[in-house]
């Protein structure tokens, strides 16, 4: 009967696990866990088209939505929440809509992700539009809030992908642009807060990344854009318009809090470097 299970659903690889050491659990562990990277990166062809639809979307003016429950849906929220503090963007460029509101971010919503009609009608509360895109998070691919939001978004032309970790799901066939990591079944058989969130944790890190960096938020390797938020991103700021200018760290730190951001340092030293010049 197992092999008839989704993937995910599968019983684990390492058995009794009650009689094992912490040791010999920890090893387990790590050895189970290869299977995310292979998985990961046989995704990447799927996750660059979807990387570049998304891109030409956002030019436009369009946003990302996340959609999602349970683990799944927390690390949509948590990817959408990066963004601001990382890239400077407003907050309602990414945006992590979760099955059962906010308050689901911590407690489980009972039936949350039961109701089909719910993810689409939390879309439409922010106002969705042509340009933007639609990505559902599901890690057994069959939550109905999740898949009833994408049919919705795809029948009125949106732009709708997916990242799930089982290839032969509803929610592959619910939108265009379908990112499948197959990791497997999980060292505890069904937690996919394990291999199945590692894999959607690095698929959504690398499809905002590499989003940004293309819409311009991103210069060399620094965060040019990034909100000074605490001391330490002060200092990383201050490192990076040193580097760029040759100022020491000093009046490089004082510059940057008074533009604001490592970009706006760089730009008004550049011009006062510029008009300077006789």
């Amino acid at each position: 009967m197992a092999h008839n299970l989704p993937p995910t659903e599968q019983p684990g690889p390492v058995d009794h696990l009650h009689t094992l050491t912490v040791a010999e659990l920890l090893d387990a562990m790590h050895r189970v866990d290869d299977d995310v990277q292979t998985a990961v990166k046989e995704a990447m062809p799927a996750l660059e088209t979807l990387t570049t639809e998304l891109v030409s979307r956002m030019k436009k003016g369009g946003r990302l939505f996340y959609l999602g429950a349970g683990t799944s849906g927390r690390l949509g929220v948590v990817d959408a929440s990066e963004c601001p503090p990382t890239f400077g963007v407003a907050p309602d460029r990414v945006v992590g809509i979760m099955a059962g509101g906010d308050s689901a971010i911590r407690s489980a919503v009972e039936g949350a992700e039961d109701d089909a009609e719910q993810g689409w009608k939390d879309l439409e509360s922010h106002n969705i539009g042509e340009h933007d895109t639609v990505v559902g998070i599901a890690a057994s691919g069959r939550t109905p809030y999740v898949i009833g939001a994408l049919r919705q978004a795809r029948l009125r032309g949106l732009l709708t992908g997916c990242v799930t970790c089982n290839p032969d799901s509803a929610i592959v066939q619910a939108c265009d642009h379908p990112v499948v990591a197959v990791t497997g079944p999980e060292f505890v058989t069904g937690s996919t807060r394990m291999k199945a969130g590692t894999a959607t944790k690095l698929i959504l890190n690398r499809l905002t990344t590499a989003t940004m960096i293309q819409l311009g938020h991103v210069q060399g390797n620094r965060m040019v854009d990034m909100q000074l938020t605490n001391a330490k991103l002060v200092q990383r700021g201050a490192r990076m318009v040193s580097e760029a200018t040759g100022l020491a760290t000093a009046d490089a730190e004082a510059l940057l809090i008074e533009h604001g951001s490592v970009r706006a340092a760089v730009d008004a030293h550049s011009k006062t470097s510029s008009d300077a010049r006789p």
